[in-house]
């Protein structure tokens, strides 16, 4: 059992941010380092592997265990807690965030604040067969959905969306990036994909599915295919106040935005307002959007916690992540104003590592 008294530093905060291996650490360290405090943030990150580069890139780094193992990842927390002096605790992994809002409080009475939103909201947030469910019942665009966990129901209901002649979409309720979503497309040439194509295990064909799930299997989530363009939306939410700024996705590659831009999307800033107070989310997090057929925005899923690209928030004049902060530690702050149509063009780098330290990068 460990116990703080400390008080948070006004001027000079320690944050552990969870998951340093996730490509969108550099964002999240940009949003936090770069903030209009001109604030002192010394970052200590964390993650189960140890090759990541936020070992190299943050202030202070500790491997520790995965969130599966909870007794052992909790322990390890609270250790680093301790030692460190951590006022704020970032979760940047799906898988942990149950656990860790769970255990705000116990946390929180040892000097250590954890940026999540209440357990109830992250748990309708993090499941997408219950989020697709709420915005069903609060009149959000969806769309058609049904739960299956064997192959017999799930060609019968594909077929009611118009499979085989139309693509429809698996995934399971829970799940990060782009793990356990397969396209259900007969008219995929594979062929053609294998001379045309980078490697992909996104589309298949119904048989090839077959093969790889059999006959019963954990829940999956069968959906209509959605056709046209999708957006990522960063939210920030506070008591009253509340930011939306929708992010056309241009160019995706392994499902992380390669080129993206901030627009203003009056459907989906008004749908993502909605979702948001309904769910009962806090600070920030986000939605995915995509456009049917007939240019109707309807939901895909919700990321309860800092989204990979959301530093083009930042660029666009509205540091989220740094506000989030702010909301957190009880400190008063203005809503920024939001520079429309601000891109971000993402491009391959790296690090260079000898004897364990950085020495360039690109």
């Amino acid at each position: 059992m460990y116990v703080c008294n400390r008080e948070v530093n006004v001027k000079n905060l320690r944050i552990l941010i969870t998951g340093a291996g996730a490509p969108g650490i550099l964002g999240t360290l940009y949003s936090l380092k770069n903030n209009f405090d001109n604030r002192s943030v010394y970052i200590i990150g964390t993650d189960s592997n140890l090759e990541v580069v936020g070992k190299y890139v943050c202030d202070k780094f500790f491997q520790i265990h995965h969130s599966s193992l909870k007794d052992e990842y909790l322990d390890s927390m609270e250790k680093i807690c301790h030692n460190e002096g951590v006022d704020i605790i970032i979760p940047q992994n799906t898988f942990e965030l149950s656990l860790l809002s769970e255990k705000k409080k116990l946390f929180e009475q040892k000097g250590t604040r954890i940026l999540v939103s209440d357990s109830r909201a992250i748990e309708m947030s993090n499941n997408k067969y219950l989020l697709m469910q709420k915005c069903n019942e609060i009149g959000i665009p969806v769309g058609k959905f049904r739960k299956v966990n064997n192959f017999e129901d799930l060609k019968i209901f594909a077929k009611k969306l118009g499979w085989p002649k139309r693509e429809v979409v698996v995934k399971p309720p829970i799940s990060n990036g782009l793990r356990g979503v397969r396209i259900i497309d007969e008219n995929f040439d594979s062929k053609k994909a294998f001379y045309s194509e980078k490697p992909t295990s996104l589309t298949t064909k119904m048989d090839n599915l077959h093969g790889i799930i059999g006959d019963s299997f954990p829940e999956l989530i069968l959906t209509e295919f959605l056709s046209g363009i999708e957006y990522t939306v960063d939210v920030f939410r506070y008591n009253e106040q509340s930011i939306v700024i929708p992010r056309l996705r241009e160019m995706v590659r392994s499902g992380i935005t390669f080129t993206g831009k901030s627009i203003k999307h009056k459907k989906i800033i008004e749908y993502s307002l909605a979702l948001s107070n309904s769910l009962g989310l806090e600070y920030c997090f986000g939605f995915q959007f995509k456009l049917d057929g007939k240019d109707c925005p309807k939901i895909l899923e919700s990321n309860p916690r800092i989204q990979g690209t959301m530093v083009l928030s930042t660029f666009s004049g509205a540091n989220i992540i740094y506000l989030s902060v702010k909301a957190l530690l009880g400190e008063s702050f203005d809503l920024p104003k939001i520079n429309w149509n601000t891109r971000l063009l993402r491009y391959w780098g790296g690090i260079a590592v000898y004897d364990e330290k950085q020495i360039g990068q690109l």
